[in-house]
C-alpha cells in the first residue's frame, strides 16, 4: 500500500496549497491513504470543523494534531464524533478525542497514532510508554501503523524512531515546520523522517509573518504573530508498505514550491 503524509498545514495559504496540489500528488504517488497534520490549519492555531470537512472533501482520509489541538474552542463540540482525527494520545486521561484511529480507504487500512513530545513542550504523559501501549492495540487490527510524533527536539524524535523500529510501519515527526534530510528505513522496516516539514507560506518564519517575528527577537516585547501571506511551499512524504508484513519498503520526501507547481501546469 502507498501512504502519503503531508506536513503541518498552516493557515489559509496552506489550505490553498493542499487543495491545489492534492490531485497532482494523487496522480503521481498513487496513495491509497492520505494523512495530513492539521493542528495549524485555522489561522496557524488549531482546526475548525469546517476546515476538517474541507480536508475530507478534498480526499484526505485522516488528520493528526499536536500542541495547538484546543486552540479553537468549537473542537470540543465535534472531536468525539470524528473517527478520522487523532490528537496526541499522551494528553492527560479523560481528554476529549482519541489518540489512535483505524483509517480505511481504497481497500486498505492504516492505524494512525498521534503523540506529543515533552522536551521544550508542556510536561504531559510519557509518549514512549504510550506508544508501546497503542502499538499493541493497533496490531490487533492491522500490521500497517503510522505514528506522527509532534515534538520540538530532534533528539526526542530520533529516539522515538529507534524505540518503534520494527514495531511501526512509519514514524514521522511534525511541529518544527522544517523538513529534515534524514529519511531512511530503520531495521525492522520502519520508514523514518525526523520532520516532514510544513505546507503554507514560504517566505514567513515557520509560516508566521516575518516582520513580527523579527520584532520579537529584536525587542523581546510581546508581539502578535499572524500567518504570512504570499506564495506557498508544500512538504510531504510518500511511503510504500508491504501489506503482508507491515514493513516499509520505500520512503520518498516531497518538496514543492508554488513556482514549481505553476511551471507544471
Amino acid at each position: 500500500m502507498n501512504v502519503l503524509f503531508i506536513g503541518d498545514i498552516v493557515g489559509s495559504v496552506g489550505r490553498k496549497a493542499l487543495k491545489q496540489v492534492l490531485p497532482a500528488l494523487r496522480s503521481k504517488y498513487n496513495p491509497h491513504i492520505i494523512i495530513v497534520n492539521g493542528e495549524n490549519a485555522a489561522a496557524g492555531r488549531g482546526i475548525t470543523h469546517a476546515i476538517a470537512r474541507e480536508f475530507f472533501e478534498w480526499g484526505v482520509h485522516g488528520i493528526t494534531m499536536g500542541n495547538h489541538t484546543w486552540d479553537n474552542k468549537d473542537i470540543f463540540e465535534w472531536i468525539d464524533e470524528e473517527p478520522r482525527m487523532v490528537r496526541p494520545a499522551n494528553f492527560p486521561e479523560g481528554t476529549p478525542g482519541q489518540g489512535l484511529a483505524l483509517i480505511k480507504a481504497n481497500g486498505k487500512q492504516l492505524a494512525i497514532i498521534n503523540l506529543q513530545g515533552r522536551t521544550f513542550l508542556p510536561p504531559i504523559d510519557c509518549p514512549f510508554r504510550k506508544a508501546e501501549e497503542l502499538i499493541e492495540q493497533a496490531k490487533e487490527k492491522t500490521k500497517n501503523i503510522l505514528v506522527d510524533f509532534h515534538a520540538e527536539a530532534t533528539s526526542e524524535k530520533i529516539a522515538m524512531g529507534w524505540h518503534l523500529a520494527g514495531q511501526a510501519s512509519i514514524v514521522v515527526g511534525t511541529h518544527t515546520h522544517v523538513q529534515t534530510n534524514d529519511d531512511r528505513i530503520l531495521p525492522g522496516g520502519t520508514a523514518y523522517l525526523t520532520d516532514v516539514g510544513m505546507t503554507g507560506p514560504r517566505d514567513g518564519v515557520l509560516g508566521m509573518e516575518r516582520n513580527a517575528v523579527l520584532h520579537k527577537f529584536l525587542t523581546q516585547l510581546p508581539t502578535r504573530f499572524v500567518v504570512d501571506e504570499g506564495d506557498w511551499h508544500l512538504h510531504a512524504v510518500s511511503v510504500q508498505i508491504d501489506d503482508a508484513t507491515g514493513q516499509a519498503t520505500k520512503i520518498q520526501k516531497i518538496r514543492l514550491t508554488e513556482d514549481d507547481w505553476l511551471l507544471m501546469q
